[in-house]
């Protein structure tokens, strides 16, 4: 089970007490950063990715993508109880499995945050806009606003909001954490209209047939949709910055999941039960989610028909049930509320990236800190080009899909990591305990080995693809310049003029 060098638990905890960050986060500002990371382009966009696949069954694609990051939280809680640093998945495989696990950990979260982040800046420029279109009745051209894949050549808002996030980030935290407070507060608001609205006027019988292409139609689903629960474990990447995080991580971890839990269903059953979630088959027998077959009907090209639906699906729907103004407001409080978790993402991203540094397995330079606005600023400005690049060119859906690849990795990991350390180090104190962890941690691998297998095969094969230039990276530069390989333990405060503590968290 181990792999190459292990950084003891003394060890890891020692280096965050030596280079350690400001515990300020109590159990409710953790538990809204959770939700501000979650809530995001997988319910506002994806729903109608997912109903390409399941039709009315997404509702239960979202329940077996819920149960498997619930299991998955109770293994994040235990380890984060335990190792309150920063680093999540990659500091507790380090500790536990080794350093080349560890390092494969880390570098398939750069395609989680990353990845994700650019997702979500796609998932934004469609809401953005379809509002800017539906508003003032200018057609944007498709060459502008969509990529490549979608039949466009670049997307410039999507570009846009990657550059503005990036810039936000470098400036300092205090306006970044008012400004996401707002977002989030936006966002729930959103949600809480729809659902309003939506549910009291549902028609029943647009849940038949529930499951038009099976179990199979479903499970893949699941796959895709689990990008609506991607983030949730960006609030263990502050553990080093919690207050007691024995009690307060667990809290955060599984409050934030529970809530976004209850929204997607609630989200779910109201766009299934107003205008239906049926696949249609277009002339090249390809399955396309439409709220229902007139939309189809309307648009010159079928693949045009899923291009609207998807970019702007919760708003879309308010339109066709007669709250045209009210699809507008929730297309303009989606426009507002993604950055949060493009935020959040790129939040994480940098944070990963620290504490790889910080052991030695990246440049040094990538822990720096700006001398006036004291963030992470180089680490941050390469994220964000490398994000507004992904949004620029990429679908939703794909970078969606690789994004899952990289978080099923990562969640797995944790949860082999706690079932080893119940027997490597079965009496270390555990201040939260994942409950019947015999059961819990096999059915969350499990999960994660199921939700993977249902991913496309370009998405497996595009995740072995970029294990394999990290196993280049690793071997070529980080194994030689690991701080534990040449038999550093503690990393000290450095030198430079600023201490270097990177940004506290955005809450």
């Amino acid at each position: 089970m181990i792999f190459g060098r292990i950084k003891s638990l003394d060890a890891i905890l020692a280096t965050a007490e030596k280079k350690s960050l400001t515990r300020s986060l109590g159990a409710f500002q953790l538990t809204m950063l959770g939700v501000g990371a979650v809530i995001g382009t997988g319910i506002f966009v994806l729903t109608a990715e997912a109903a390409q696949k399941a039709g009315p069954g997404m509702m239960i694609s979202f329940i077996i993508a819920g149960f498997v990051c619930a299991f998955a939280a109770l293994c994040y809680s235990e380890m984060s109880s335990m190792v309150p640093v920063s680093g999540s998945a990659y500091t507790y495989s380090y500790a536990v499995m080794g350093e080349l696990i560890a390092w494969i950990v880390g570098w398939a979260l750069i395609l989680e945050y990353a990845i994700a982040a650019g997702a979500v800046s796609v998932g934004w420029s469609g809401y953005v806009v379809g509002l800017i279109e539906h508003a003032s009745g200018i057609d944007i051209p498709n060459m502008l606003v969509r990529g490549p894949y979608d039949g466009g050549v670049i997307n410039l808002p999507a570009m846009l909001i990657a550059g503005l996030v990036t810039w936000l980030l470098v400036i300092g935290t205090r306006e970044s954490a008012m400004v996401n407070a707002v977002l989030v507060a936006i966002k729930i608001t959103a949600l809480t209209l729809f659902i309003v609205l939506a549910l009291p006027v549902m028609n029943m019988e647009n849940f038949t047939p529930f499951a038009p292409l099976g179990f199979g139609g479903i499970s893949a689903a699941a796959a895709s949709i689990f990008f609506a629960y991607v983030g949730f474990d960006a609030v263990s990447t502050a553990a080093e910055e919690t207050k007691n995080p024995q009690r307060n991580m667990p809290i955060g971890l599984i409050g934030s999941l529970s809530i976004c839990t209850v929204f997607y269903i609630l989200v779910a059953t109201g766009v299934v039960g107003t205008v239906g979630a049926q696949p249609v088959s277009g002339p090249d027998g390809q399955a396309l989610a439409t709220g229902s077959i007139e939309l189809a009907n309307q648009c010159a090209a079928i693949k045009d028909a899923a291009v609207v639906c998807s970019k702007e699906a919760l708003a879309w729907t308010m339109r066709e049930i007669g709250w045209k103004q009210i699809g507008n407001l929730i297309g303009l409080a989606a426009g507002l509320a993604l950055p949060s978790v493009i935020l959040m993402m790129m939040f994480g991203q940098t944070r990963i990236f620290f504490v790889m540094s910080r052991d030695g397995l990246l440049p040094a330079v990538l822990s720096k800190v700006h001398p006036r606005f004291h963030t992470p600023h180089v680490i941050t400005i390469i994220t964000g080009l490398f994000v507004a690049l992904f949004a620029a060119f990429f679908p939703v859906g794909l970078l969606a899909d690789i994004s899952n690849s990289g978080t099923l990795f990562a969640f797995g990991a944790v949860s082999i990591a706690v079932l080893v350390l119940r027997r490597t180090d079965p009496d270390r104190r555990r201040p939260f305990r994942t409950p019947f962890v015999a059961v819990t941690a096999p059915l969350a691998i499990l999960g994660c080995i199921y939700l993977f297998y249902n991913l496309g095969m370009p998405t497996k094969l595009m995740f072995i693809g970029w294990a394999a230039v990290g196993l280049v990276v690793y071997f070529g530069y980080s194994r030689s310049r690991s701080h534990v390989g040449r038999g550093v333990v503690e990393v000290h405060e450095t030198d430079s003029d600023v201490p270097p503590q990177p940004v506290p968290p955005i809450v």
